[in-house]
Formats: C-alpha cells, structure tokens, sequence
C-alpha cells in the first residue's frame, strides 16, 4: 500500500514537474490554468489526470486534435518510478516516516534533477529558480553533517573549477553557466572525490551519446548538445553508487 500511494505521489509531482519543465525556462508563470501549446484552449481538470488523461485522449488535444508530448506522460511516469524505486533502495525511509528530513529532501533533489534533465535537453538552458531550489534541498539533505560545511563548500568550488575553466576558454559555446552552477551544487552535496567521479561519468556518458548521434544522424561536432543531462546521470549515480565504485578504484 506504501508503494502504491508512493507511486501515486510521484507521478501526482511529474504532473507539476512538466509545468516547471516547459515554463521556467521561457520565462512563464507557473500559475494559471494549463492551455493547449496550438489552439490555446485552457485545459479542462478531467484532461489533466496525470498519465490516465492522456491515454483516455489518445494522446491528443480535446479541442483541436493536435498531437501531444509524449514527454508529459513519460515525465510523469519517470517521476513515479523514481519516487517508488528510491522508497526501494532506502529501507530506512521504508522503516521510519516518511517524513523523514533526509529522504524528504532526497525526493526534493531528484524532483529537481527530473527538471533539468528535461528542460536542459529541451530547450539548452538551466532555470536559475531550479538550480537554487536544488541547493535548497541539497542544504537540507546535508543538515545532519552541517559541521562538515566547509568541506562540503570547497568541494563545490573544486568540482565547479573544471567546468568553469571549459566555460570560460569556450566562451559559453562547450558549456553553459548553469553546467557551472550545477557541478558546484554536485560537489556541495556529494563532496570532491564523489564529485569528481560524477564530471567523469558526464564527460564519458556525453561523448558517447554524441558519436552516437554523429554516427546515426551524421550530426556535426559543431552542433550542440546539451550537458545538463549528463551532469543529471552523473550526480544521480555517484549519489547511490559512488561509494562503491570509489571503493573499487581505490580513489
């Protein structure tokens, strides 16, 4: 039952996550009704069921019959998946409340990496509103440890620095000053060694989906691809794996 309304929370948030997703980074309120992206047409709360709406729809708009993004449905269900699996890795947050600070503000953090994630590979920008919720919720993930701050700060400014000097001899064209920002926040809430390992699996990760675009679509180097979302599927695995691969390598 736990698993279920879990569940049931999480893909109730991805519903709110696709609002933030599309509307921080063009500047859009994220209050008002929803509407249509073609016919405009303010959508109905019985079309907004997260996942059910859209399949009772057939996946497209009431009014006009355009079709929708499938990234709402997707972005819902991801949100879900993450929520109930997290509950499954931590049987601590499945043996105490569940309003735990620290698995409160873990779901807070992955809650946000969903965001930039998806806004970043859509659109090639990072919400400054989003990355300073993360840091939020990445101070509260790292209360019960507060006296270690220092630490935790000089491993934001050293995992920050690579990326930085990229985005500085780059002029803003390899990397953005939200990839900056994000690598900061990553080394304040997983330290140095973890931090480093996070920039290693995004560099290696982003490589290899760019020769496999090149490779499949024959896209130039030149072209952009946005880094955000492996800075994403970096932090996520030295989050929850990054002990253990630490301890294989011996770094």
């Amino acid at each position: 039952m736990t698993s279920l309304f879990l569940f049931f929370i999480g893909v109730t948030i991805g519903s709110f996550l696709n609002v933030l997703i599309d509307r921080l980074p063009n500047d859009e309120p994220i209050t008002g009704r929803s509407h249509c992206d073609y016919c405009k047409k303010k959508i109905a709360w019985y079309d907004l069921i997260p996942i059910i709406s859209f399949i009772l729809l057939k996946g497209k708009c009431r009014y006009c019959h355009k079709k929708l993004s499938f990234q709402y449905p997707l972005v819902e269900f991801l949100t879900g998946i993450v929520f109930l699996g997290f509950m499954i890795y931590d049987s601590r947050f499945v043996n105490s409340s569940i309003f735990n600070l620290k698995s409160i503000s873990t779901l807070g953090i992955l809650s946000c990496l969903i965001v930039i994630f998806f806004s970043d590979f859509k659109y090639h920008l990072i919400s400054d509103y989003i990355l300073l919720a993360l840091f939020v919720f990445s101070i509260l993930f790292r209360l019960p440890s507060i006296s270690h701050l220092a630490f935790y700060l000089v491993s934001g400014l050293m995992v920050a620095g690579p990326i930085y000097l990229i985005y500085d001899l780059s002029k803003e064209r390899a990397m953005g000053l939200g990839d900056v920002y994000l690598s900061a926040i990553i080394g304040f809430l997983v330290g140095w060694k973890a931090g480093y390992l996070a920039l290693y699996i995004s560099f290696v990760t982003g490589a290899f989906f760019g020769i496999l675009l090149i490779f499949l679509k024959n896209k130039k180097m030149k072209s952009k691809i946005a880094f955000g979302p492996f800075l994403v599927v970096g932090l996520i695995t030295a989050m929850f794996f990054g002990d253990k691969i630490l301890s294989l390598i011996r770094f």
